[in-house]
């Protein structure tokens, strides 16, 4: 579970984080103090997988993220600039909008409408283990009471990356969306952000707590995974990637259905309309949509489409 929700929605956790702790009585946890001589990050040297789909008059290219990476991890330039540098926009899973403006939508969406309290939903075994994970993170276990139980999934699943250092701002998605306005090139979105967090708010509250209960005992591990999944981007190897994603998807299909496989074809039957348009464009969304046996060049298929891998 924890492994989807780092691919599909960290950045929506990157757009949530901050407002569930604005409305809750507890301040989110102070990041880490460095030590005052720590030195710079290393820099990584990454080649992720870029894939091309062309006919006569149209280009699209398909790169795949990581919504959050730590500094000092060096990935555009090479097969990746170039592609961006030829394309005329840029589209990338929501387009960009202003965190502060998107607060009251996501708070309506995400408080619970009849003022159930999150841990009085709970069952016990699961309560129990929720309460251990907040006090883990350093938070009172009433922090997101308030709030729907994906809605504390999605939030539970960012923390301990921020504390590992990985950032927003070194993401893929901000480094694209900065040179792309840098260079004027138009950006929009396959989704919006109601659209994304409605896959959520819809779900049955039973799933909802499934969802939470999965991603507070795979805590432990983020780390590891996401770690994990960064070192498969960076190395171009999109069937790692696939495995290591697809590792659980038997314990909640639902889920992996509405996070991964009923967005891909949709996002397929977009980009097979853009195709019958003149023009070069730049197409970036989290890696784990453009790997395993439902992905976007998969779906592609079904429009007599051919995604080809593009050498770095």
């Amino acid at each position: 579970m924890t492994k989807r929700l780092l691919n599909a929605t960290a950045m929506l956790g990157v757009l949530l984080a901050g407002p569930a702790f604005a409305q809750s009585d507890t301040p989110a946890p102070a990041p880490p103090v460095a030590a005052p001589a720590a030195p710079a990050p290393a820099t990584i040297d990454a080649h992720p997988a870029l894939w091309v789909v062309k006919d006569s008059d149209t280009t699209i290219y398909l790169f795949g993220t990581v919504h959050v990476l730590k500094p000092g991890v060096r990935w555009f330039d090479d097969g990746v600039k170039a592609a961006f540098d030829k394309s005329d926009r840029l589209v990338l899973e929501l387009p960009d909008s202003d965190p502060a403006a998107n607060q009251p939508m996501i708070i309506k969406l995400a408080t619970d409408p009849n003022g159930r309290k999150l841990t009085d939903k709970l069952p016990a075994a699961v309560r129990e283990r929720y309460v251990k994970a907040m006090a883990g993170l350093g938070l009172p276990a009433t922090a997101l009471d308030a709030f729907e139980p994906w809605f504390a999934s999605v939030n539970l699943s960012l923390i301990p990356l921020l504390k590992l250092g990985y950032d927003p701002n070194s993401g893929a998605e901000k480094t694209l969306s900065t040179a792309a306005k840098a260079e004027h090139k138009p950006i929009s979105g396959f989704e919006s952000l109601d659209q994304q967090l409605g896959y959520f708010d819809t779900l049955p509250e039973a799933l909802q707590i499934k969802f939470l209960d999965q991603t507070v005992q795979e805590l432990p591990k983020a780390g590891e995974t996401i770690d994990k999944m960064v070192d498969q981007w960076a190395r171009g190897d999109p069937e790692a990637l696939g495995a290591t994603l697809n590792e659980g998807l038997v314990e909640q299909p639902e889920i992996g259905r509405i996070l991964l496989t009923d967005r891909n074809r949709r996002w397929a039957e977009v980009i097979a309309d853009m195709m019958k348009r003149p023009g070069t464009i730049f197409i970036a969304v989290g890696a784990g949509h453009l790997a395993g046996k439902n992905s976007v060049q998969a779906m592609l298929g079904k429009y007599r489409l051919k995604a080809v891998r593009v050498a770095d």
